[in-house]
């Protein structure tokens, strides 16, 4: 079933009876209108949550690719068109800012006690989403490869310089790592990605105020210079299409790339049987000791809308977590990588889920972050093509954050 367009399920009091949807999802009576986008894996969800359908549960899906754009509208009616809005971490920052979306804590205590703290979006020590799927930057390692330097696979950034050093020494490769640090918003991504690794903060908490400009800082360029030396000259053109392709070409043996490219690298298309099979995702590594994936969590998940009667929140709220049982993940267990019971990752979920498992943190999902992102991306170049210091680079980072918040009031 594609909801591709608004869909309502509406029991008939002759077939389904309130006690009958008592028995298979334990709602009395309530609305429920779900906003998302349209891919298979929300399909699913809606599928299972109109199950839950009855001649006193009314469920409704309007999924399509144009959600965020009518998310913010319609969840401000009083009451909110939709119940729930599918979010990511990008996404959410609009409802959170207008206080569209109500905490789930409640919610959970009641119907979902068990709810890992993985699945637990917190924000100001509220439950704001139910996170369910995941995509993150993790490593991609040849076997082979390492097999002919006689290496483990490296758990650690550190222990990835060593690897590729060894590669280069041993006339293997000459450029044997790739990640996708193109100039913008892959490049920002990355430091990022490194910066959390490294234990670092990018805002003083609470604050919009910057934090990038320090020694964690100069260490994740460093870590950054390091790891590009090993890289194509011309790694700042590097996006996820580019970093695949070199892949699947065989031209390097390890690789920081999206999870989602996973499917695609071994389905035996545009490579060789030989580096397919010897192709290992594996969890994002750590960096300078710390305990947390240098990477950051990609998640989407369900929100309940502040603008509805409790008996809509409460029926919405089960009605997805209908959505989201067991039998539902695994008859759809390749359409995502999913956060719940009842999925077995498939060789290519390795890497997200063991990234997802180790803690990595979300991305940051504060209003201002996109600003730091776009002037970490734009300023960062400099530095690595050797024009400018470390020094420089960041206080140029710093200046055009800056620039950029004061000029929409997130600082003074």
């Amino acid at each position: 079933m594609t909801f591709s367009k608004m869909t309502t399920l509406t029991a008939i009091a002759t077939v389904m009876t309130a006690s009958a949807a008592l028995a298979d999802c334990g709602i009395a009576s309530g609305r429920v209108a779900i906003l998302s986008n349209d891919f298979p894996a929300l399909q699913a969800l809606a599928q299972g949550a109109m199950e839950c359908a009855s001649a006193t549960v009314e469920v409704t899906a309007n999924q399509t690719t144009t959600h965020r754009d009518l998310q913010v509208a319609a969840l401000t009616a009083n009451p909110a068109e939709y119940t729930s809005a599918v979010v990511a971490n990008s996404s959410i920052v609009p409802l959170l800012n207008d206080g569209l979306i109500r905490p789930l804590d409640d919610l959970i205590a009641q119907y979902a006690p068990d709810l890992p703290a993985l699945n637990r979006i917190t924000i100001d020590g509220k439950t704001m989403a139910v996170a369910f799927m995941a995509n993150a930057q993790h490593l991609f390692v040849r076997q082979d490869v390492l097999d002919q330097i006689g290496a483990e696979a490296p758990t650690t950034y550190e222990a990835v310089l060593e690897v590729l050093a060894a590669i280069r020494d041993a006339g293997i490769m000459q450029h044997p790592f790739a990640m996708n640090t193109g100039s913008g918003w892959n490049l920002g991504e990355e430091f990022v990605n490194l910066y959390l690794g490294f234990g670092g903060a990018l805002f003083e908490p609470g604050t919009a105020n910057p934090t990038i400009n320090n020694e964690t800082g100069l260490a994740t360029l460093e870590m950054l210079a390091a790891l590009n030396a090993y890289a194509n000259p011309d790694f700042l053109t590097f996006d996820s299409n580019a970093t695949q392709a070199l892949w699947e070409g065989g031209e390097i043996a390890v690789g920081y790339m999206w999870g989602s490219r996973g499917g695609a690298i071994l389905d035996n298309e545009n490579s060789t049987p030989e580096i397919v099979a010897a192709t290992k995702l594996m969890g994002a590594p750590t960096v300078a000791g710390g305990v947390l994936p240098a990477s950051t969590l990609w998640w989407d998940g369900f929100t309940i809308a502040a603008n509805i009667p409790d008996e809509d929140a409460a029926a919405t709220f089960q009605a997805l977590m209908h959505g989201l049982r067991p039998e539902v993940i695994t008859a759809n267990n390749d359409a995502a990588v999913w956060l719940m019971e009842g999925f077995t990752p498939g060789a290519p979920a390795l890497g997200v889920t063991a990234t997802a498992q180790a803690g990595a943190l979300p991305y940051p999902m504060v209003p201002y972050a996109g600003l730091m992102h776009t002037a970490l991306g734009n300023e960062l170049a400099q530095f690595l093509q050797g024009q400018e210091s470390a020094e420089q680079a960041l206080a140029d980072v710093e200046a055009a954050y800056l620039a950029a918040a004061r000029e929409q009031g997130f600082v003074q």
